[in-house]
This record gives structure tokens, C-alpha cells and sequence, in this order.
């Protein structure tokens, strides 16, 4: 019998990838964005399992909790949240639940709490079974022997805009869905796109990257699908192309917003038929490529402009995530600053432990444009131009080392004093919807939920 299993949770795209992953592992999978439609349902359905968000625009988790224990006392409630705190774990779990689980998560975590209660009557052969019945709330808190534990190669960061951004990149990463990665330049696409790929089950193929806007139309076709021997002026042996190299793996395209539109014809029938002709030759190659692409254009925009194929633009885009400039990432900037260093000296044979006082204020000061590519090569540089322990004021670039300290203070005035302001225009231009509301300004329902109540805006 299939199992009903009800979702509770405002963020869609968050609730969608969930929902993909159950259903691909057999079960009924139904989704509520509020309280509200979550208890109407709970009380006109039966449902084996509970899986609700602890902070909704309208509800409580808990408060919800005890609402499916009195209407359907069978229903096994698991509560998942962004802000994971032992009390609050103590009370769900008094309070009837089933187990508690922290985000970020891998959606195989949660698939376990599922199959561990599913079966436990069954066998006592499920792995963890008895350690997660002694201590459930210890088991969310300890990642399972059966998620990759290895140390990422980027930092994961502790700011609120990291959470989200690493929350989605491992939940995407199992998938074999379609991404589209955006953001300034220098954010880090291609980290994002290799981090995809290590959490997903291509991770032992070939990873392949492609800088699209590198490669001249007239021998796109080639580059990516290869060509025979003789099949042009200079085709003097036979080259595979792109998507073979990373048949199997994944492929991606960075700055694929560059593609001319006839390539973008090329690559949308790949991506379509899962098959390719290299030039010159008669004869189809079946590839199983997982595609990324990546792009610091507004690729929308473009679709409106006929600059870029709307087809091609929805088949890149299953899943899109945004990397937060390192303006967006405050918090994380000394933890930034400390990779880098450690990168630098091991790549340069140094021992610098740190910022001296006066370049910690400099670097502050600066609003970094080009992100964590210009971070890293101005630590490198000064790394290598350092002879102390501490980086020196003298070593640092110009552009770094005179920024005004008022243009900065300014600017972030700017945008802490007009955020309300803003929030009011954009609930005017999108008719008071806030879900477009908060695809205008760029943020998702949840924060846009926290600043209303924040700025006390009532609706």
C-alpha cells in the first residue's frame, strides 16, 4: 500500500524539491504553503506521515503538532526547521513527535526517519535503527554514516543568505534535475556547479566546465559535440566533443547566456534527444549528461529581447539557485578571508597568520564589486608581497586601500533606511500578492513574512 505523506512548508521551491524526491521513492506526496490549508486537509485526509516547517507565515510547527495528534493521532509528525535549538527539540518530541530535523539536510536523512519508523516492527537489520529510537534528537544533529561527510572545498558559511544557498545546493545535488545557477561575477559559479556534482551520484564521473562565452560560433558545434577527421579545414584527427567527455558525468556551461542563437539551437536538441552528431559524421552518439549552467545575465530579459531561446531557457532552468554576493554575506566575509589565507600560503610556501588591524579596517571599508574572485586574488598577491606574520598596509591594492569609508556607511544606510519603503512599493506594484512581491524584490516568502513583521506592515 502506498504511503500518504503531507507537506507543510511556504518555501515552493524548498517543498517541491522534497516532494520530487519522495514521489521518486514511491510514496503519495501532498504540499500545504500554510497552517491554515495544512489543517483543512489534515482533517479531511489520512496521512502516514507529517513533515511540517516549525516557522510559517500563519502557524506554528508545534502548534500544528498537537493539532494532528487530537485529528489524526496516528499521523507520525516530523518537524524540520532552519533555526535548530535543543529546547525546542525537547518540546516537539514531548509533545508527540516523531523526530526533529535540522536544516540544512539531505533529503536521504529524512527518507531515513521515514523507513526507520516504517519498518521497525519488521527488522531490526535498518542501519541506525537502534541508536535513533535511544535518541532521536542526536541523530539529526550527527549526520548518518550514510551521507557524504566528506569536507566540502568551499566555505559553507554562517550568514542566513549561505544557509539558504548550501541548503539548496545539497538538496538539488541527489537530484538529476536541470540547474541554473546565478549571480554576480565572481561569485563563485563554478564551486557551486563542482559542490552539485559531488552531491549527487555522478560524483565519481567526469565533471566538465565550459566557458561559453570563450568559444566562437563557428566551431561551438565542435567543441561540444566533436568532429570527424577531415570533416573541415583543419579537422585532422578525429576530437570528441564536450558532452561525450562528460557522458555519464556532468556538464557545465558557464556564461551560457553568450551562446548564439544558433548553438542554442544545437544544444536544445541535445538536451531534448539525449543524443548528439559530431560534425562531419553520420553516425548519432546516445550521451547521459547531467547539464549546470550558470550565468551573470538576466536570461529572462534576454528571452523577452529574442536574444536567448524561451524552450532552451525552461530546460536549463528545472531548478535555479542564486549565490549571494559577498555584500550579501557579511557575516561570512572573516571566514572568506581565512580560506583564502591558508589557501594562499600553502600554494606560495608562507606562514602568514593573518590581517594586521589596519588592513582588517581597509577591507572592510571596500565593497569588494568583484566578490570572492577579487578577495581571493588580492589576499594572494599580498600574501606572496608579505614578510611578517600579519599582512602589511603597504601591500595592499590601491583601490582597496583608499576606499572612502563614507561611501560605504552611505550606501549601507541607504538600503537599511529605504528597506521598508521598498517592501511597501513592491506590495503596491504586485497588488499586495506577496508571493510576487517577494519575487520582485528578489527575496523569498519567508524573509519577505520576517521584514513585514519586522517593519510592523500590516495588510
Amino acid at each position: 500500500m502506498v504511503q500518504k505523506i503531507h507537506i507543510v512548508e511556504d518555501d515552493v521551491a524548498f517543498g517541491k524539491m522534497l516532494t520530487s524526491f519522495l514521489e521518486r521513492q514511491g510514496f503519495l506526496v501532498t504540499v500545504s504553503l500554510t497552517g491554515e490549508n495544512a489543517r483543512k486537509t489534515i482533517s479531511q485526509n489520512t496521512f502516514e506521515f507529517l513533515i511540517t516547517d516549525l516557522k510559517l507565515p500563519d502557524d506554528s510547527g508545534l502548534d500544528l503538532l498537537e493539532y494532528t495528534y487530537k485529528t489524526s493521532p496516528n499521523t507520525k509528525v516530523i518537524l524540520m526547521t532552519g533555526y535548530a535549538e535543543v529546547d525546542t527539540a525537547v518540546k516537539a518530541i514531548k509533545k508527540g513527535a516523531l523526530d526533529y530535523i535540522s536544516k540544512p539536510f539531505r533529503p536521504e536523512e529524512l527518507l531515513m526517519i521515514i523507513e526507520e519508523n516504517t519498518h521497525k516492527t519488521e527488522t531490526s537489520e535498518k542501519k541506525f535503527s537502534h541508536n535513533a529510537a535511544l535518541n532521536p534528537i542526536q541523530t539529526k544533529q550527527s549526520p548518518s554514516a550514510n551521507v557524504n561527510n566528506e569536507k566540502p572545498h568551499f566555505v559553507v558559511g554562517i550568514s542566513e543568505s549561505s544557509k539558504k544557498f548550501n541548503d539548496y545546493i545539497k538538496l538539488v545535488g541527489p537530484t538529476t534535475m536541470c540547474v541554473l545557477i546565478q549571480g554576480e561575477s565572481g561569485t563563485g559559479k563554478e564551486v557551486a556547479a563542482k559542490a552539485i556534482h559531488n552531491y549527487s551520484d555522478r560524483k565519481d564521473k567526469n565533471f566538465v566546465a565550459v566557458d561559453c562565452g570563450a568559444i566562437p560560433k563557428e566551431i561551438a558545434a565542435s567543441e561540444f559535440f566533436g568532429h570527424s577527421k577531415g570533416s573541415f579545414t583543419g579537422a585532422v584527427n578525429d576530437k570528441k566533443g564536450h558532452f561525450e567527455a562528460a557522458d555519464g558525468g556532468t556538464l557545465f556551461l558557464d556564461e551560457v547566456g553568450n551562446l548564439s542563437y544558433e548553438n542554442q539551437i544545437q544544444l536544445l536538441r541535445a538536451l531534448q534527444e539525449r543524443r548528439i552528431k559530431p560534425v562531419g559524421s553520420n553516425t548519432e552518439i546516445d550521451v547521459d549528461v547531467r547539464i549546470l549552467s550558470a550565468t551573470n545575465e538576466d536570461l529572462l530579459k534576454a528571452v523577452a529581447e529574442g536574444k536567448f531561446r524561451e524552450d532552451l531557457y525552461h530546460r536549463l532552468n528545472e531548478f535555479s539557485i542564486h549565490i549571494p554576493s559577498l555584500q550579501e554575506r557579511k557575516e561570512d566575509f572573516f571566514l572568506f578571508i581565512e580560506y583564502f589565507l591558508n589557501e594562499a600560503n600553502t600554494a606560495l610556501g608562507k606562514e602568514v597568520m593573518g590581517l594586521s588591524k589596519e588592513v582588517e579596517e581597509a577591507f572592510k571599508n571596500y565593497n569588494w564589486p568583484g566578490n570572492l574572485r577579487e578577495l581571493k586574488n588580492v589576499i594572494k598577491r599580498s600574501v606572496l608581497l608579505t614578510n611578517a606574520t600579519m599582512i602589511p598596509l603597504e601591500v595592499i591594492p590601491r583601490e582597496v586601500l583608499f576606499a572612502k569609508k563614507e561611501e560605504k556607511q552611505m550606501v549601507d544606510f541607504s538600503k537599511e533606511s529605504n528597506e521598508k519603503r521598498l517592501i511597501l512599493n513592491a506590495l503596491k506594484q504586485a497588488d499586495f500578492n506577496k508571493t510576487k512581491a517577494a519575487k520582485l524584490l528578489n527575496i523569498t516568502r519567508k524573509t519577505l513574512y520576517n521584514k513585514l513583521e519586522q517593519y510592523q506592515i500590516e495588510l
